[in-house]
Order: C-alpha cells, then sequence, then structure tokens
C-alpha cells in the first residue's frame, strides 16, 4: 500500500518536488516487492527514465498528459485499477547496434508511472489519444463525483 501526502497547491508547484515524490514511490515498490522476485526488476530509480506528467481536471474530466516523445503507440500501456491511472512503455533505441554513439542525451529503456487519481472515475468511458510526443488520457467523472447544483427554496 502506498500513502501519498497532501501537498498544498504553493509547495505543489515546486518542480524539485516531483522528483522527491518519483523517489518516494520508488522506495515503496521496492519495499512491497517479494524477496524471491531476485531484486532483477529495472527501476525508474536507477534507470533516470521517468517521463514528465501534468494531470488536471475540470467539472467533468481528469487529463493526464505524458510526454513520450519518439515512442510508437504499441509500445505504450495504459491501465486503470483501483483509482490508480498506470501509464508504462519502452523507448527502444534508434541507432544501429554497430554504431557508437558520440554523445547520447535521450532515455531509453522501460518506464512506469503510475498515479492516484483525485476523484472516481468511469472506467468505460476512458479515451486517450497520442499526438506530436504528447499522450493525453481523459478519463470521465463518474456521476456520483461530479459537482452538483443545489437549489435553495424559500418558504
Amino acid at each position: 500500500m502506498s500513502l501519498i501526502r497532501y501537498q498544498t497547491p504553493e509547495v505543489a508547484s515546486w518542480p524539485a518536488l516531483d522528483r522527491w515524490s518519483t523517489l518516494r514511490g520508488e522506495l515503496d515498490s521496492l519495499f512491497e516487492m517479494p524477496l524471491w522476485s531476485g531484486f532483477g526488476r529495472q527501476s525508474q530509480l536507477f534507470s533516470a527514465w521517468t517521463p514528465a506528467l501534468d494531470v488536471c481536471q475540470n467539472n467533468d474530466n481528469v487529463v493526464a498528459m505524458i510526454e513520450l516523445a519518439g515512442m510508437k503507440k504499441e509500445d505504450i500501456e495504459i491501465s486503470l485499477h483501483d483509482g490508480m491511472l498506470t501509464i508504462s512503455g519502452e523507448r527502444k533505441s534508434e541507432t544501429a547496434q554497430e554504431d557508437k554513439a558520440e554523445r547520447s542525451e535521450r532515455f531509453i529503456g522501460k518506464f512506469r508511472r503510475s498515479i492516484t487519481l483525485p476523484t472516481r472515475i468511469d472506467a468505460n468511458k476512458v479515451s486517450a489519444n497520442y499526438k506530436d510526443g504528447i499522450l493525453t488520457v481523459t478519463l470521465p467523472k463518474a456521476e456520483e463525483a461530479k459537482p452538483k447544483q443545489i437549489q435553495v427554496n424559500v418558504d
């Protein structure tokens, strides 16, 4: 089980906290792994490949936008389970095996991002769009989670 600490809006906008959040998630995953797994899993903590992710919401939807430039849609997996959105995949190297890189700054390899959604979602209406290297996942809020206008009666 992962606990996510509440962050006030002015603290949440500080970009360095995203790195700490990722580190905390990786440490949580490390302690949740069974001992017999051999620790062979490639971790984001050690591979340094974590795509940038933004989450916003309005009255009807929660929208997640993830930077996945250079990836094919076949290499991206999206799942929704118990209020947790998980996006994973693998960016593969585009250079041939015999080519020697003079400089390599683009990250390659597997990644996995999981976020707890701020409200209940209607899983049957979730959609994803991948354009110009940005994956946009639109998660419609469940009817009971949408804000409702209450009429005031005057006697």
